[in-house]
């Protein structure tokens, strides 16, 4: 055998190799483990899954294009502009047998990122509210301490007594800017950058009592008593409470979608228009879309998903839990929002480096 030979026979065995890959790019403590081995045994691909904790992350991976990855799973308003970047290719509905399993609710409302579905299927969604330890916020604020209520953590005099058992907010102008504008009774998707500035003394007004803007860290502070308010994920924040039961340390967490309107978000898996393994991509959709596949992803994380013939699996903590599926009375309350232009979305990422930084 010549050299040009075993080289053209080593190229051969490496893409052979990358193509029984598949490689998926998905958020931090978001999937219960053991359904990625059964992935891996029932289909005989081998699984490469790595984590992120912020959109931001995601975005510059997916916008500088050869990220590697065959799914990644951006929120809707990220997954919006990245396909109008043309950064996924299409999903294929005829390699999914499991296509029909998607619920129209929220096939609805993901519609305004994602125009019929065509590059995308909703994995989780959720919406974005208080964790609050019961104890702790009750002891410096008083029994009626607005719990439920945006004005816990916008109201400076609130935040400054907070601050003695610790807060975090998310790292995460998309959801704090608008937060701060349904707050003050602006429109939470308004893309007028004099509205948008608004929030800005808002969230400026109690950025001394914020411990840390973080996405994930709030997870275990909150359930090991380390703070005791986050502006956070409902599945993170029930998370929290759950490891605190489980730990048995005293600490009660409570989840509360405000009661002015939370935001209603998406996490959506999609197909890099690059991926090395597209046909690898749509069995890793097809095996997260069968219902009981979903179903258990939802009962280790705590989120309610998309898939409508998940629920009969779901267990009664998960699908009994109004804090998950919330009722039609807090469904009419949740708003969503679409993305910012480039320029816009510059002007926010230097207000919040801003309120961050606290200059």
């Amino acid at each position: 055998m010549n050299m040009g030979t075993i080289l053209a026979a080593a190229v051969l065995a490496a893409q052979a190799g990358w193509a029984e890959e598949v490689r998926v790019y998905n958020w931090s403590d978001y999937i219960d483990e053991d359904l990625l081995a059964k992935f891996e045994e029932e289909t005989g691909y081998e699984l490469i899954y790595d984590v992120f904790d912020s959109n931001e992350v995601l975005e510059t991976k997916m916008l500088a294009g050869g990220s590697g990855y065959d799914i990644v799973v951006p929120t809707g308003t990220f997954l919006q502009r990245q396909i109008t970047a043309g950064a996924f290719q299409p999903i294929d509905p005829a390699k999914l047998s499991n296509f029909g399993n998607l619920w129209d609710l929220v096939l609805d409302r993901t519609d305004i990122y994602d125009p019929g579905g065509l590059y995308s299927i909703n994995y989780m969604w959720g919406t974005t509210g208080l964790g609050v330890n019961v104890a702790r916020v009750t002891e410096l604020l008083g029994e009626d301490a607005p719990v439920d209520s945006l004005e816990l953590i916008f109201d400076p005099a609130n935040m400054e007594k907070l601050a003695e058992c610790g807060v975090h907010f998310l790292d995460a102008p998309t959801e704090l800017i608008p937060a701060a504008l349904q707050y003050i009774g602006q429109d939470p998707n308004s893309k007028d950058e004099d509205v948008i500035a608004m929030a800005e003394p808002v969230l400026t007004a109690v950025r001394p009592f914020v411990q840390k803007y973080h996405s994930s860290e709030y997870v275990s502070a909150l359930a090991n008593g380390d703070i005791c308010v986050a502006f956070g994920w409902s599945g993170d924040i029930l998370q929290s409470r759950d490891r605190a039961v489980e730990a048995e340390n005293g600490v009660e967490i409570v989840y509360s979608a405000p009661v002015e309107g939370a935001q209603m978000w998406f996490d959506q898996m999609a197909i890099p228009v690059d991926a090395p393994n597209p046909d690898g991509a749509h069995a890793f959709l097809n095996f997260i879309l069968d219902a009981e596949n979903m179903a258990a992803a939802s009962n280790y994380v705590y989120y309610a998903n998309g898939n409508l013939a998940s629920q009969e699996f779901l267990v009664e903590d998960v699908i009994g839990d109004t804090a998950i599926y919330p009722d039609a009375a807090t469904l009419e309350t949740l708003y969503t929002i679409t993305p910012y232009d480039a320029r816009t979305q510059r002007t926010v990422t230097r207000m919040w480096t801003r309120i961050k930084s606290g200059t």
